[in-house]
């Protein structure tokens, strides 16, 4: 095992939290720490990094128990405002995906479609405290005798009420562009042909798995800001693969890591949690996720002070090689030059837009930060950490 010159455990950085001795600073104000004092220095003086991401995350959506009726039932379909939500799970247990559409959405019959209410707008409207019309049905048993209900429900009348995201806080991913002929409509947005624009979807250097690339603090456990309330990583995501193609420092070329997490919506804020129609493309659901690292030795200083200079994605065509499942890339870039406003596909200037929000992300770091400097947030420790093989 590696020796550190700083070792910190979790309880004595939670001691020093309780007792607001605690030193917090954010994903971007530890790399010009880390450059002035140096990794050792910076272990020994900062005790936790935040970081902050918020961008549309599809795996999303979430359980909500929604009580039982008199006489009871036992729900085989479900709608939330006309959304259908997954009922087979148990008497009055449903799962609401954030990319479901509404069931009269004309779809992209119309082409491209609107998509103007989905899952996501569901999940926020209930935490925005509306009122949510739910309509269940059901074929009837003896124990369970009722074959419809219908009546409205707020976030105040479910027994429970649970974010539940599969797959949320990609560790990276693709900066997309077009080099078809027409228009192309995708879940990194509208693209428009021969490379018109590039867009791209991570937070850089304030994204939380950029600043534990190996995953040394995060795991089942890890207490998070979720929805603008307290959530837990419960698992690694889907589709996490960890084993990507990474840099001297342990930076991901490609989407790797992947998180699993859950918290509870009654804590939580509809503005970190935004309904998001993708015109041509579906619904989806626009979350607020943020993760304090623990600068536990230098090693962990040194991973949180990674800049969006030594970043790196992939330019990916989603008019055609995407959609073909082909393995090609139009260059590497980083997210300094994809930040910037512009970059350089075949020589010539491509403008770039950004589906994670920036300013986002930073509000999401300094509320953590915040919320740690002021007592109000301990860190979980992990159980078990995600694993680095796929």
């Amino acid at each position: 095992m590696k020796e550190h010159k700083v070792n910190k455990t979790y309880q004595e950085i939670n001691e020093k939290i309780k007792s607001g001795e605690v030193v917090v600073v954010t994903a971007e104000e530890i790399i010009d720490i880390v450059k002035d004092k140096g990794p050792v220095e910076a272990a020994r003086q900062i005790d936790v990094v935040t970081t902050g991401t918020f961008a549309p995350m599809c795996s999303s959506g979430a359980f909500i128990n929604f009580g039982h009726s008199t006489p009871t039932i036992k729900a085989s379909k479900v709608w939330l405002n006309n959304v259908p939500a997954y009922a087979g799970i148990a008497a009055v247990d449903c799962y609401v995906g954030a990319t479901e559409p509404c069931e009269d959405d004309p779809l992209n019959k119309v082409y491209p479609g609107e998509f103007n209410y989905g899952g996501g707008h569901v999940i926020q409207d209930l935490i925005a405290g509306k009122k949510v019309w739910l309509k269940a049905t059901a074929y009837g048993t003896d124990c369970y005798p009722n074959r419809m209900v219908e009546k409205k429900i707020s976030i105040e009348t479910l027994p429970q009420a649970i974010l539940c995201n599969p797959r949320n806080g990609y560790q990276n991913y693709n900066c997309a562009i077009n080099m078809t002929k027409k228009t192309v409509y995708t879940y990194m947005g509208a693209l428009k042909p021969k490379a018109g624009n590039a867009n791209y979807c991570s937070a850089g250097q304030l994204s939380p798995l950029f600043n534990d690339p190996y995953y040394q603090t995060i795991g089942i456990g890890t207490r998070i800001f979720l929805g603008g309330g307290v959530g837990y990583v419960t698992w690694n995501g889907t589709q996490h693969k960890p084993t990507a193609e990474r840099t001297e420092k342990g930076v991901p070329l490609t989407p790797a890591g992947t998180l699993f997490v859950m918290g509870d919506m009654k804590g939580m804020k509809p503005e970190w949690l935004v309904g998001v129609g993708i015109q041509g493309y579906g619904c989806s659901l626009a979350v607020g996720l943020g993760i304090p690292i623990p600068l536990l030795n230098e090693e962990m200083a040194q991973y949180t002070a990674i800049s969006d200079e030594e970043i790196f994605t992939q330019i990916v065509d989603y008019g055609h090689d995407y959609g073909q499942g082909i393995p090609k890339t139009y260059g590497q870039v980083s997210y300094a030059e994809l930040k910037s406003g512009s970059v350089k596909i075949d020589g010539e200037d491509v403008p770039t837009v950004p589906l994670s929000s920036t300013v986002k992300a930073r509000e999401i770091a300094r509320i953590l930060k915040r919320q740690i400097s002021e007592g109000k947030f301990l860190l979980g420790e992990p159980q078990v950490t995600l694993p680095l093989e796929g």
